[in-house]
């Protein structure tokens, strides 16, 4: 009986801890006027990386200033976000990784390109 404990004990002990380290990873996909998923779930206080791609005919932009404000999120991760704007700006075909932890919250998101929220690139960013 006393070896069991000890047996347990060693496989607790050898299990990786490498995933736990590595953050979680969405992709936002921006197309003409349309983000996808127009709404994104994020939970409170975990790390994640957002991989933003446009896929669109033109420049888009993921622009969430209340959202980008409240999240934790190292300088340069702060400067893909033009520089503490609150905005994500691609050009045709390029995408960009913004890596921070979130704080709870409903945040709106939408394209500042001219016309593009009025055709429907809205969405909400929802962090429990």
């Amino acid at each position: 009986m006393r070896i069991f404990p000890l047996a347990l004990a060693a496989l607790v002990l050898s299990v990786p801890v490498t995933a736990a380290e590595t953050p979680a990873r969405v992709t936002v996909t921006l197309a003409n006027f349309s983000f996808t998923p127009a709404d994104l779930h994020l939970h409170a206080g975990q790390t994640v990386t957002i991989h933003f791609v446009n896929e669109g005919s033109g420049g888009h932009d993921f622009t969430a200033p209340e959202f980008f404000a409240a999240a934790a999120m190292d300088a340069a991760n702060r400067t893909r976000v033009e520089g503490g704007k609150g905005r994500v700006s691609l050009g045709k075909g390029e995408s960009s990784d913004v890596t921070l932890t979130p704080k709870a919250g409903t945040y709106k998101v939408h394209c500042s390109h001219f016309g593009h929220s009025t055709l429907g690139m809205t969405g909400k960013v929802i962090v429990d």
